[in-house]
């Protein structure tokens, strides 16, 4: 059986702001089903952590400076 990749550091936490995991980027919905997804659909979605990351990353919470 092959090992399924997996972006988690065990950092679980979802932000209310994102809907993402604050460690991995993922969303609920794409944790929970990680190990049904295909290869390929596991590719796209770790092709698009960077960037979800970047974004959530950039978001100040309400009430700081900019």
């Amino acid at each position: 059986m092959a090992t399924i990749i997996s972006p988690c550091i065990r950092v679980c936490t979802v932000s209310g702001r994102s809907g993402l995991c604050e460690g991995c980027g993922r969303s609920l919905r794409e944790i929970a089903g990680w190990s049904q997804l295909s290869a390929r659909e596991r590719d796209v979605i770790m092709a698009a952590l960077p960037a979800r990351m970047a974004q959530s990353n950039s978001v100040k919470p309400e009430g700081t400076a900019q």
